[in-house]
């Protein structure tokens, strides 16, 4: 069977994890390829809410296996508390959670490294959550990485080594800290690691597909965020793209199948960089209202606008998605009128196609479509779509040339709609 693959095609944060638990009863393993605990995938069901940020989103169906994948970083010490907090609600994990002994672990010094750099950017900073990631992935690169398999493998001394060039680090910026703290909620962390089977999990995710199993690759973060075509420098340190879960799983290219590619009816951003279509508005109030837009990692408020389909084609583009899943369209349900980015204007020239830099002196052009102006909350079949909503769906597949075939019109697993 093929590995198929979902990830957001946007900024991040387009309910990713939703999606995952919706389709997981569809596959046999879901796994995450990339990212750290900076991804917060929210999932409500039953009237309870779950925020994961490391543990896959398909571990609340008892009978598949989940699996951390090498492209991951993996902090101990939030790893802990979130399978704590799963476990007290009554989801038991070490029978249904894999991972990889190649995912790199984030250091406690890898943590205050982050912060250092971030605090000395003054203004230019890029809008970090501080939580290492970067620094992280810069050590793997970098080939001074520490890994999960180094468990077994002269540990303390590649962690001392490792924390030793981070402590001459913060002494270069004069950061001041208390690493003692972090320490020990970290060795715990790596304790509670010890419970579960760390394996070399590309053997397993190919035996997977050799046996005629069905997989889910589950990305973070979103297109817009990634490393190489992301709005950078204000990206991740990650690839966020579906290339990215053949590193980070460790999948021939020709095992890929199906590419599912998420986006909101409208667009959000966390933290700094460039935001062609965002709003300052009352229109931005309302989408970071009705949509619940605060982080649900760091509870940051997200920015808003309207949806820019220069940027959501480029990600089609290069994620070869063959199916689209659009979220949260009851968060404009109140509108009179939407409206859609289809190109830019940069020095007087309209430009369709995404270019090197949206920074600087860029103006959106737009088109106006009618809002459906019903409450969308309630619908539970495509029967039941208002005729200006099948407008805008049918605006957006003409636009993209490809199909959506997955609407959500609320949080809950009930509130989404097959096409």
């Amino acid at each position: 069977m093929k590995v198929d693959v979902l990830l957001g095609l946007q900024w991040g944060d387009e309910g990713k994890g939703k999606v995952v638990d919706v389709l997981t009863p569809y596959y046999d393993l879901v796994a995450r390829f990339q990212g750290g605990p900076n991804a917060g995938h929210t999932l409500e069901f039953e009237g309870e809410k779950y925020v994961l940020r490391s543990i896959p989103s398909g571990i609340f169906q008892g009978d598949k296996i989940n699996v951390i994948g090498n492209g991951v970083v993996l902090d101990p010490a939030l790893f802990k508390a979130e399978v704590e907090a799963l476990e007290k609600s009554g989801h038991t994990l070490t029978d249904r959670l894999k991972i990889s002994k190649k995912t790199h672990l984030i250091l406690p010094t890898h943590r205050l490294v982050d912060q250092a750099f971030e605090e000395a950017k003054g203004a230019g900073k890029i809008g970090t959550t501080g939580k290492g990631i970067g620094p992280t992935y810069t050590d793997k690169i970098g080939r001074r990485g520490v890994r999960v398999g180094d468990i077994f493998h002269d540990f303390k001394a590649k962690y001392q080594a490792a924390v030793d060039r981070h402590r001459a680090i913060l002494d270069q910026y004069n950061f001041e800290y208390d690493l003692s703290a972090l320490e020990k909620d970290w060795f715990e962390g790596i304790e509670c690691l010890r419970r579960f089977e760390l394996i070399d999990s590309e053997h397993l995710i190919n035996k997977t597909i050799q046996s005629d199993k069905k997989i889910l690759a589950e990305g973070a973060q979103g297109t817009m965020l990634d490393i190489d075509f992301g709005s950078y420098p204000f990206v991740t340190s990650s690839n966020t793209i579906c290339a990215g879960a053949c590193t980070g799983l460790g999948v021939a290219p020709r095992y890929i199948g199906e590419v599912y590619g998420i986006f909101k009816a409208y667009c959000t951003r966390v933290g700094g960089g460039p935001f062609p279509t965002e709003l300052h508005d009352e229109i931005g109030d309302l989408m970071r209202k009705r949509g619940n837009e605060f982080g649900s990692v760091t509870g940051r408020p997200r920015r808003c606008g309207w949806i820019d389909l220069v940027a959501l084609k480029y990600a089609v583009m290069i994620n070869g998605v063959t199916q689209l899943i659009m979220m949260k369209s009851d968060v404009l349900d109140t509108l009179t009128t939407i409206k859609a980015c289809i190109a830019y204007k940069i020095d007087g020239k309209t430009v369709k196609e995404f270019p090197f830099s949206i920074e600087g002196d860029l103006e959106p052009v737009y088109t106006e479509l009618p809002g459906w102006q019903k409450d969308m909350s309630g619908v539970r079949s495509e029967s039941e779509f208002p005729e200006a909503f099948r407008t805008y769906l049918n605006f957006l597949e003409e636009t993209l040339e490809v199909p959506i075939k997955i609407v959500s019109v609320g949080p809950d697993r009930v509130q989404t709609i097959m096409r």
